[in-house]
């Protein structure tokens, strides 16, 4: 199964590298370019197309549909086309339902995004619709985070809530944090290989399959992101990378207290992974959104709040301060896939590390907006 994991990997990758390339090229033809967006969001319009969430869309649905139909038409193809396949074709059957309620929801808010794109929403249906999807993902798929730790009754009621108000936290956060070339693909990518290399090393591959092809795509679609940028991926590909990202995370299971053995750990604490993965995105969610709701703006009115629009503003350019976040990605992330494997003060120092990034963000971020707090501070234009 690993080998098909990487040739995932490399599928993803090749059907969205072209089609990202075409898109580029219609999109300019046709006039499908970044769109202000809803009003009072302070951002630099440049004439570019922002389409580019169809190639990493279909680029993952794509072949996860066809996989789905596979299993239903022609299993015993299937298994002799892949024969490693075959000793998990019952799985994969018993639990097509689920795969069927994300692909749905994740279709559901591709096509809002790609809306958004071109006709700006205001903020509440925005969220309504992000919860809808959320609560109708969880209720009716396997999607839950710590149902295991909770048990039923009561406890299944407190993951329900948790894992809705999960799915609606990621999703946005990725929204907020696509405001730079190369940005949110970037730390998508990151993302998806860490998880990856988590469901992998437990065994859940056909978790680890959906990873690897969004890993995939989004890979393919940096080709034409990384600044300057060719293509944005919109709200469009923001929505359904933060949406699929969440999704995974639940279903992945990162501790397993009754195996001694298990390949990623039995402390508790190790249930806090998905946390240091997307822990970039994350912060930044929550330091916009309560810079702005302390100011009386709502939070999803976008400006130059963000870290990223911070770090340009402390004097680097826009591609390293892409770089910067990549990287600090890649470090807590990976610092999360041993998590469950570590010893207690092991663990607390991976906690000490987080917190230690989180604290010189924010006394970055606090500097840069104590300046402009001051009467002769200018804010200069951002997005996201």
């Amino acid at each position: 199964m690993l080998g098909i994991v990487l040739g995932l990997l490399l599928l993803g990758f090749a059907i969205s590298a072209p089609l990202t390339g075409v898109l580029a090229r219609l999109g300019a033809r046709v006039g499908a370019l970044d769109t202000p967006g809803a009003r009072g969001h302070v951002k630099e319009l440049r004439p570019i197309p922002n389409i580019g969430g169809i190639a990493i869309f279909w680029s993952v649905i794509g072949p996860i549909a066809l996989a789905l139909v596979g299993v239903v038409v022609a299993p015993e193809q299937l298994a002799e086309w892949a024969p490693a396949i075959a000793p998990h074709l019952e799985r994969v059957a018993a639990t097509q339902g689920d795969w069927l309620v994300i692909v749905t929801g994740a279709l559901v808010l591709h096509l809002m995004g790609l809306y958004d794109d071109r006709r700006a929403l205001s903020a509440w249906p925005k969220l309504a619709l992000q919860l809808g999807v959320a609560l109708a993902t969880v209720l009716l798929s396997d999607v839950r985070l710590l149902a295991s730790f909770l048990g039923d009754g009561g406890g299944e009621l407190v993951s329900i809530v948790i894992t809705v108000a999960w799915i609606v936290v990621v999703v946005n956060a990725f929204n907020f944090i696509d405001n730079m070339d190369g940005l949110a693909g970037g730390i998508g990518m990151i993302a998806a290989l860490c998880f990856m290399v988590a469901t992998i090393l437990n065994g859940q591959w056909f978790i680890a399959s959906a990873l690897a092809l969004l890993a995939g795509s989004l890979a393919g679609f940096l080709v034409w992101n990384i600044p300057p940028a060719s293509i944005f991926m919109g709200d469009g590909g923001s929505l359904f990378v933060g949406y699929m990202l969440a999704c995974m995370a639940a279903r992945t299971t990162f501790v397993d207290a009754a195996h001694p053995d298990y390949a990623l750990g039995t402390a508790w604490y190790g249930v806090f992974m998905p946390i240091l993965v997307l822990a970039i995105p994350l912060y930044d969610g929550v330091y916009v959104t309560i810079w702005r709701v302390r100011r009386g703006r709502s939070p999803f009115v976008g400006g130059h709040e963000h870290i990223s629009h911070r770090l340009v503003q402390l004097g680097l350019s826009k591609r390293r301060a892409v770089v910067v976040l990549w990287l600090l990605t890649a470090v807590t992330a990976m610092s999360g896939i041993g998590l469950g494997l570590m010893k207690p003060w092991q663990a607390a120092l991976v906690g000490l590390q987080l917190f230690g990034i989180f604290l010189v963000m924010l006394v970055l971020e606090t500097s840069v907006a104590r300046i402009e707090d001051t009467p002769a501070g200018r804010p200069k234009a951002g997005g996201g």
